[in-house]
């Protein structure tokens, strides 16, 4: 009789009315999180849509699910780590332009290295223009460019003996 009496007393039916509505609040509020948690991941506005009705339709599962699913990390983490590996290229191809036999630092217009006067670079015959090793024409001046060993050149040769001190 004295559970019959709490169960139909208004402190059970608040208690019960107050627990339903904290669960519906918990269930919309994973729902909203499982969406701007999509959209800061996802780019496609269809996927996003779609994730936020798995958040939504089975309660409290389809944001577990999305977790499994979810891409590990956000579309700014990922333009920002572009932007670094892009900028981390562009410092390497350009400052560290080294000589492969002194390992001296060099610019990309040299044609000998200035420390130990190794041929990193043909000279253009009628510009003077420093040509890559795999040009058949120089860009600057459209001469053709006569192969290293029909000059007699070797390539990553000392120019001349290093004077010894």
């Amino acid at each position: 009789m004295i559970a019959e009496a709490f169960f139909d007393s208004n402190t059970w039916i608040l208690a019960r009315n107050l627990a339903g509505f904290l669960v519906v609040v918990f269930w919309l509020t994973t729902a909203f999180w499982v969406f701007k948690d999509a959209r800061r991941r996802i780019e496609d506005p269809w996927l996003v849509g779609m994730a936020a009705v798995l958040g939504l339709v089975p309660p409290f599962i389809g944001p577990i699910v999305y977790l499994f699913l979810r891409p590990p990390d956000s579309i700014q983490e990922r333009r920002d780590r572009e932007l670094d590996n892009r900028a981390l290229e562009e410092r390497l191809a350009e400052h560290d332009l080294r000589c492969p036999v002194c390992r001296g630092q060099v610019d990309s217009s040299y044609l000998v290295c200035p420390v130990c006067t190794t041929r990193l670079k043909q000279a253009c015959s009628s510009c003077a223009a420093p040509l890559e090793a795999i040009w058949q024409a120089c860009p600057y001046c459209a001469e053709p460019v006569l192969p290293s060993a029909a000059l007699g050149e070797e390539p990553l040769q000392p120019l001349r003996a290093r004077r010894s001190s």
